[in-house]
C-alpha cells in the first residue's frame, strides 16, 4: 500500500511521543462516525482478524493469544489479513480486552476453550489497593504494532481497542468468564467504595492503554463493555456508566471518534448514548431506527447482524443486510458492522458477500 499523507496528531506524550496523524479524507468509516454522509455506506467487522480465517490460524501457529498482541509483527499482519481479503473500510486493532491487565503486571492468561483466568482475583479493598498501576512504558509493543500499522494500511483508518471498566472488572472478580458475575455483582452492592475504587483505578489503566494507541497514530478508538448487558439500567448509571464516561472524556481531546459498544445492552442505549461515544454500537437485538431514538441525537450508530445469520445463506443474509441499512438511515451516521463478533466457523466468503452488497447499496 502507498505510504500516508499526515497531519499533527491530536495528542502526545505516552511510550511513543507525538507523532504525525494521517489524513484520511477519503474514509467513508471516519465521515459516518462524525455523522457526515459518505460516498459509500461503511463496513467493518468485529473480531474479523480471526479464528474464521485460515491465514490467521496458520500465522497464530504455536503462539499464544498474549505472546500473538504483543508481538509487533505479528499483531500487525493479523490486523492486515481481514483488510486484504475484504476490502473493509476500517482495520480493527488486534488484541484482547485483557492485555492491558497483562502489561501492568496483572496475572492474567488465556485458556483454550475457557477464556481469561486471573490468577489471583480482586475481591477486598486491599486486593484492590495493590493492584498496578500501568506504566505506558509497558504498553510499548501495542504502541509498536500501531506505528507498522500506519504505515502499512495506506488510506484504511485503524481503530484501537480496550475492554471496558465493568468488564475488565468482572474477570478481575470473577477469576475467568461468568455466566451470572455474581462475585461482581455482590462486591458492587456490598461494598460500593471498594466496586468504585476498583473501576476509577480500571478507567485509568484503560485510558492509558487508549491513549497510547491514539499517541501511536490509531484514527478511532472503540471501548468494549462485553459483560455491561448483564447490568440493569439503575445499575449500569450508578456503578458503572461514571467510569466508562471517565474513560471517554479522557479521550476527548485526542481528535479521533470514540465507538462505545456491549452486548446486550438494548436496555441501556441511552445511558451508553449519554456516556460520551460518538459512535454507539448496537447488538442484533434491537433494530436500528429504534436504537437512534433510544441513544438520541447526535451520535453515529454501528451494526448490527447477527452473526449467526451469515450461516442461513445468500438469500438470508442479502435481506437483512438490506433491512438493516434501510433501518440505520434513521441515525445521523451509520457503520455497518455485525451485532457482536465473527463466529469463529463463518465462511469467509460469506463475509466478503457482505462488504459487496454493503458497499453497491445507496448511502442514504
Amino acid at each position: 500500500m502507498s505510504a500516508p499523507t499526515t497531519s499533527p496528531a491530536a495528542g502526545s506524550g505516552g511510550p511513543t511521543g507525538s507523532v504525525n496523524r494521517r489524513a484520511l479524507p477519503g474514509s467513508a468509516f471516519l465521515a459516518a462516525a462524525r455523522g457526515e454522509t459518505p460516498a459509500q455506506l461503511p463496513v467493518w467487522f468485529m473480531r474479523q482478524a480471526g479464528r474464521s480465517l485460515p491465514e490467521y490460524r496458520q500465522v497464530r501457529q504455536g503462539t499464544g493469544m498474549l505472546e500473538s498482541c504483543l508481538t509487533p509483527d505479528l499483531a500487525c499482519e493479523i490486523t492486515l489479513q481481514p483488510v486484504r481479503r475484504y476490502g473493509v473500510d476500517a482495520a480493527i486493532l488486534f488484541s484482547d480486552i485483557v492485555v492491558p491487565l497483562k502489561v501492568a503486571g496483572i496475572g492474567v492468561d488465556i485458556v483454550s476453550g475457557t477464556g481469561p483466568v486471573i490468577e489471583a482475583p480482586v475481591r477486598t479493598s486491599a486486593d484492590v489497593a495493590a493492584l498496578p498501576r500501568l506504566d505506558p512504558e509497558g504498553v510499548a509493543p501495542v504502541a509498536e504494532a500501531v506505528g507498522l500499522l500506519v504505515r502499512e494500511l495506506g488510506s484504511t483508518p485503524l481503530i484501537g481497542f480496550a475492554g471496558a471498566p465493568f468488564t475488565l472488572a468482572s474477570y478481575l472478580v470473577e477469576g475467568g468468564p461468568s455466566r451470572n458475575h455474581e462475585r461482581t455483582k455482590a462486591l458492587m452492592h456490598a461494598e460500593p467504595d471498594t466496586w468504585h475504587a476498583l473501576l476509577d483505578h480500571l478507567a485509568d489503566l484503560t485510558l492509558t492503554f487508549l491513549r497510547a494507541q491514539v499517541d501511536a497514530g490509531v484514527d478511532a478508538v472503540q471501548l468494549f463493555d462485553s459483560w455491561a448487558g448483564a447490568l440493569s439500567e439503575r445499575d449500569y448509571r450508578a456503578l458503572v456508566m461514571p467510569h466508562s464516561a471517565k474513560v471517554l472524556a479522557g479521550l476527548a481531546d485526542a481528535g479521533v471518534p470514540r465507538v462505545h459498544f456491549g452486548v446486550g445492552t438494548g436496555e441501556l442505549l441511552t445511558a451508553m448514548g449519554e456516556a460520551g461515544a460518538d459512535v454507539v454500537g448496537v447488538d442484533w437485538r434491537v433494530p436500528l431506527d429504534e436504537a437512534t431514538r433510544r441513544v438520541g441525537p447526535g451520535r453515529a450508530l454501528q451494526g448490527n447482524l447477527d452473526p449467526a445469520v451469515l450461516f442461513a445463506g445468500p438469500d438470508v443474509v442479502e435481506r437483512e443486510v438490506h433491512r438493516i441499512v434501510d433501518e440505520g438511515r434513521a441515525a445521523p451516521g451509520h457503520v455497518m458492522n455485525l451485532g457482536h463478533g465473527v463466529l469463529p466457523e463463518t465462511d469467509p466468503d460469506a463475509l466478503a458477500r457482505v462488504v459487496d452488497l454493503v458497499h453497491a447499496l445507496p448511502v442514504r
